[in-house]
């Protein structure tokens, strides 16, 4: 009987010797397997493979930027386009389009196939652009086409596809915006956001209203998807620089921001006066903005000391975005002006997570060391 006992004694050692039946690390890298897709945690950020730009996947958005310096961004091509017009061409019902300037093959090309195949294409833009060619390439194929008509800018650049995405940011669908110029765009899965700006698409082809003359009436001014607020904003009619300022004037430790034009006193002001109670402020401006415009707040940022500094590429730092304690980002097609404030047509999102912060603070620091000392 004893030896029976020790011979099972000494299976039960060997086996676990084995693993048979064992719990393995947690920590090991060649046994964990991933959380499903619904249970996955809200900060697993993945890389996507971009051959003239970056990008980055989330559960619920899709984060681009463009890369000038890229050998490729002279071909124009492999830059944050393919992936909207991919979208585009697996669009099945609806397709609305808010456009300052339109000039990407890929993205007109896109619009033509799916008008092509039955979704309803709509698309709004600056009237000063309606008369180029691929807008009326677009018209010629019977793809309503509406402009602005008016001295103020629709300087949305949107896209809502089948009312349950939306892709916004600060690139023009332009060859420069996409491959001269620094700028970001970001694919948005949300119903409820897309719901803000179809809103707001129909406030314009619709009902005709640009500029001052739409009136506040945002369905969903704060959604939160799988636990990160976002606040969505159009401008003029929702007093965006008030709540902006008051964004600002909340920072506690730091203040990043890369603006194509900067010329808010309001904006500047608040910018400044948490410098002076010891916030961290470093931004990139564009430099034809910065010798071109009247009241620029550069002179004012650099005389504060501020570590603020031209950018230094041939194209455009295109970006209107700020980076407040590395957890928030503010963005969108906003420039901090009065004229996005009081005439254009504009939107801005402000997005309350560290790990989308993280992305843009990588990006603030590509630009930031190719920035003119």
């Amino acid at each position: 009987m004893k030896q029976l006992f020790l011979f099972l004694i000494l299976a039960v050692l060997t086996l676990s010797a084995c693993g048979v039946g064992s719990t393995p690390a947690p920590d090991s890298p060649s046994t964990q397997s991933p959380l499903p897709a619904a249970d996955a945690p809200d900060s697993v950020i993945t890389d996507i493979p971009l051959a003239a730009g970056y990008g980055a996947r989330g559960s619920w958005f899709e984060l681009y930027f463009t890369n000038p310096s890229s050998p490729l961004a002279a071909q124009k091509t492999g830059g944050p386009d393919g992936p909207l017009a991919e979208a585009i061409d697996a669009a099945r019902l609806t397709v609305d389009v808010a456009i300052y300037s339109l000039s990407l093959n890929s993205i007109r090309d896109a619009l033509l196939h799916a008008f092509q195949r039955g979704v309803r294409v709509r698309v709004v833009m600056e009237s000063d652009n309606r008369d180029r060619a691929d807008p009326q390439i677009l018209i010629d194929a019977g793809i309503p086409v509406l402009g602005d008509r008016r001295e103020g800018l629709m300087h949305n650049k949107f896209v809502v596809i089948d009312e349950s995405e939306v892709w916004m940011g600060s690139m023009n669908f332009t060859d420069s915006g996409a491959y001269e110029d620094n700028n970001n765009l970001l694919r948005i899965h949300s119903v409820k956001v897309a719901e803000d700006y179809t809103r707001e698409f129909e406030e314009m082809f619709t009902d005709d209203l640009f500029g001052p003359d739409i009136a506040a009436g945002t369905p969903n001014p704060r959604v939160t998807i799988d636990g990160t607020p976002i606040d969505i904003y159009f401008s003029p009619d929702d007093k965006v620089a008030d709540s902006f300022v008051e964004l600002i004037s909340n920072a506690q430790e730091s203040i990043y921001f890369m603006a194509y034009s900067f010329t808010s006193d309001d904006l500047g002001d608040a910018v400044r006066e948490r410098a002076q109670d010891g916030v961290t402020v470093m931004g990139v401006m564009d430099s034809s903005q910065v010798a071109s415009n009247a009241g620029t707040e550069y002179d004012a940022f650099n005389q504060a000391g501020l570590e603020v500094h031209q950018d230094g590429i041939p194209g455009l730092m295109h970006h209107k975005v700020m980076i407040i304690d590395k957890e928030i980002v503010v963005l969108g097609s906003y420039n901090f002006t009065n004229s996005a404030e009081t005439r254009n047509d504009e939107n801005l999102i402000v997005i309350y997570n560290a790990d989308i912060a993280a992305q843009f603070m990588a990006e603030f620091h590509r630009i930031y060391g190719q920035a003119l000392p």
